[in-house]
């Protein structure tokens, strides 16, 4: 039951995190990690290198979990790389954590990404051909093998040679002895941004990650483009053609940290004019508008302040649940939703509430959240969404069910108020969203709401399943 109702939610793709040239790189790409520890709660891991060696640190479960003092001491140098994961492709496990170090004909080279490849079944498949053997089950190590076959002569040409190959959106972080790099997508679907710390640089999915170590936000790294960073500073490349900016739009809507700032957008502000714009497409007589935290704060307070209805945190979120190994069956109803979200009834009975929140996916957890609102007293609960209708599934690097388990794919707006108990239903227009992100439509990703998707789709299915087993002791947790 509370495994259903964690899958029945957008899961974060993952976040990097990269330092250049500071003499505690292993502390601050642990402090970066920490603050995007948003993007992905399975596991996490720390490269470094002093020159000479790489030293790593890799483990499952949240970072303050993984990291002590001890094993960030144990890595040594002036440049790292982090990462922090959620499984989107390849299964969870401590094999898959990233990032991934390896040796080859040139030296060393460390790696991660945050993203998905949509073409690396079928280059796994090729590699396997050439005699290619595969540790784990990431599409991230489809790169790594692409990189060490190359034959061109230089580390930029044989990153270009790889990163030609691939398809998907990305973001990717490399680090070598002496050099750091990092690359977007030729459509730029996933963030970095580039920052400066002293004489030090750092690149990360998010800015929130540069406001915690006191580094300066320079700019956001172009689509298609590849920047190095050594000792003589940035050097920009662009090995990608047919550059076309497709931005992911849900990262304004949900992903993202509220307090950080993506392609020159605020995303509290995105999201609170979000809220605006529902106010002014979907109004209601209500008595309360309530958010879903955390995520629904931002629109529900936008949406109160335009609709002058009462703003309330009539749900309280325990920011500390984790995976528990009690689970009632029956004799706690909506036991799963009740561990994250409780009601305050004071704020709720008797009232006609304006409930907002970011999406509805399989619709189950609406429907729990709806019915516990009820319970506490509501005499109407009218359902904003501060995105529109997800119809389709995201191959870019976002954990969404299939297709056909999306609960707008199969119904009607009328047919899903019902569906979740709701006395209305409303969702923001595609105009409004993009009215609130200040951009335009055309400059972004927003497959999983229109199904126009960017880079051709592959089958994205396991040709065959995984020999390979490893036993870790926090994997079944």
């Amino acid at each position: 039951m509370f495994e259903q109702e964690a899958a029945d939610h957008f899961h974060d793709e993952c976040g990097v995190f990269g330092v250049f040239n500071h003499p505690e790189a292993a502390n601050l790409t642990y402090l970066g990690l920490y603050s995007q520890q948003h993007r992905g709660q399975e596991s996490a891991g720390i490269v470094s290198t002093d020159g000479k060696n790489f030293y790593t640190h890799r483990g499952m479960g949240l970072v303050a979990d993984i990291f002590d003092k001890r094993s960030i001491s144990s890595l040594k140098g002036h440049s790292s790389i982090g990462h922090v994961r959620y499984s989107t492709s390849g299964e969870s496990g401590l094999r898959n954590c990233q990032p991934f170090a390896f040796e080859y004909a040139h030296g060393g080279l460390a790696l991660c990404h945050n993203g998905n490849i949509v073409n690396a079944q079928q280059l796994r498949l090729e590699l396997e051909k050439r005699g290619s053997i595969f540790h784990t089950t990431s599409d991230t190590e489809v790169v790594m093998h692409l990189i060490a076959k190359s034959g061109e002569p230089t580390m930029e040409k044989r990153i270009t040679s790889a990163v030609r190959q691939i398809a998907g959106g990305f973001s990717l972080l490399i680090l070598v002895e002496n050099r750091l790099v990092g690359l977007r997508d030729r459509n730029g679907i996933r963030p970095l941004v580039l920052g400066r710390l002293g004489e030090s640089w750092v690149l990360a999915s998010e800015t929130c990650a540069f406001d915690l170590i006191g580094a300066q936000y320079v700019r956001d790294i172009e689509p298609g483009e590849m920047v190095i960073i050594d000792e003589h500073g940035v050097q920009s490349l662009f090995p990608l053609s047919d550059r076309e900016a497709k931005f992911c739009v849900f990262e304004y809507v949900y992903f993202a940290r509220p307090d950080s700032t993506l392609e020159g957008v605020n995303v509290y502000e995105a999201r609170y004019r979000i809220g605006v714009e529902l106010a002014r497409e979907a109004p209601a007589d209500a008595d309360v508008v309530v958010p879903v935290p955390d995520s629904g704060v931002p629109p529900a307070m936008g949406y109160a302040e335009a609709s002058g209805i009462p703003f309330q945190m009539g749900l309280i979120r325990n920011h500390y649940v984790g995976r528990t190994f009690i689970e009632p069956k029956q004799s706690i109803r909506n036991f799963g939703v009740k561990l994250k979200l409780n009601p305050n009834r004071r704020l709720i009975e008797g009232k006609r509430v304006i409930l907002v929140d970011d999406s509805i996916v399989r619709g189950t957890t609406s429907r729990k959240i709806v019915e516990m609102v009820r319970s506490a007293g509501a005499r109407e609960i009218h359902m904003r969404i501060s995105s529109p209708p997800t119809k389709h599934s995201c191959f870019y690097g976002v954990d969404t069910p299939d297709k056909e388990k999306l609960l707008a794919n199969r119904m009607s707006i009328e047919e899903m108020c019902e569906a979740i108990g709701a006395d209305s239903l409303a969702f923001v227009s595609f105009a409004g969203m993009y009215r609130a992100v200040g951009k335009p439509q055309h400059l972004h990703c927003d497959a999983c709401f229109s199904g126009n998707y960017p880079v051709a789709i592959q089958d994205m299915r396991s040709p065959q399943l995984s020999l390979l087993k490893f036993s870790n002791p926090r994997d079944n947790d």
